[in-house]
């Protein structure tokens, strides 16, 4: 059995004879195809030429899962850890025996959920070497599930995941995206995990908000106002990003701070400095 996987986003895809003429969430407006045209690769593919995945601590409970070397976007997921079970969020694109083994070392994994379709990775590869786990994909973004399996299950609005873990559905970046609310954290000032729903800046003091990252194409301010308001209803101190990236201090007010900032810009209040 192939599992196709683009080489681009690294996005699972079903298995077929040949693999699909085209990537549709690399062809779509807010990802791309590079000019040599739409590639593929599979796990036995990248497993042979070395790649490997690696888990690092983040802070107490929270765990850096990436790929080394980078596949696709190089996204690093987070395993959120808690004693009602553990959240594999926003997978990679490659899961390899030795990964799975250290997650389930740390205490296994109950779900697997991402922010959005770019960072679903080869989530139900995930869910099978992890014992068949559930899938939770944001029913908005159904169209954009290039994989379907009875591990899939979908879910709108907030989802009580865990006690004390909630996801949150923020639309935005994509109708389905979405963080993960993280109360008790941060010595009980909750954290965000966001994926580039709300996407950190490096000075971990600011945040962004945009419908395509690598094509520059901003939201409205109303997209805007409504991905804030979707986690304002919550507390957290420090937000983290899917790459890496973090909030690290006053993360609730710094997302208003931002988005201020965003609608300003985009509603003209500051155009006298240009």
């Amino acid at each position: 059995m192939t599992v196709w996987i683009c080489a681009t986003c690294a996005v699972e895809h079903s298995d077929t004879v040949q693999p699909p003429a085209t990537c549709a969430i690399c062809a779509d407006e807010r990802q791309y195809v590079l000019p040599v045209g739409q590639q593929w690769t599979s796990l036995d593919e990248l497993g042979a030429a070395g790649h490997r995945v690696r888990v690092e601590a983040v802070e107490p409970d929270l765990f850096g899962v990436t790929v080394q070397p980078q596949v696709g976007i190089g996204q690093q997921a987070l395993l959120l850890r808690t004693p009602e079970g553990n959240l594999l969020w926003d997978p990679t694109g490659f899961v390899d025996a030795a990964g799975a083994d250290r997650l389930r070392e740390l205490g296994g994994v109950a779900a697997i959920a991402a922010s959005h379709p770019h960072m679903f990775g080869v989530q139900v590869e995930w869910s099978r070497a992890l014992g068949g786990v559930p899938v939770l994909v944001a029913a908005a973004d159904r169209q954009w599930l290039q994989r379907t399996d009875p591990v899939v299950e979908y879910w709108s609005g907030t989802y009580d995941l865990f006690p004390g873990v909630t996801l949150v559905q923020c639309g935005g970046h994509f109708a389905g995206s979405a963080a993960a609310h993280w109360a008790g954290r941060a010595d009980g000032r909750g954290v965000l995990l966001a994926g580039d729903t709300i996407a950190p800046t490096p000075d971990q003091r600011w945040a962004s908000f945009m419908r395509s990252y690598p094509n520059n194409i901003p939201l409205s301010a109303a997209a805007v106002e409504r991905v804030v308001g979707a986690v304002e209803p919550y507390d957290f101190d420090r937000l983290y990003g899917n790459f890496g990236g973090m909030v690290a201090r006053d993360a609730k007010a710094a997302v208003r701070r931002s988005a201020d900032r965003y609608i300003g810009w985009i509603s003209g209040a500051f155009d006298a400095d240009t």
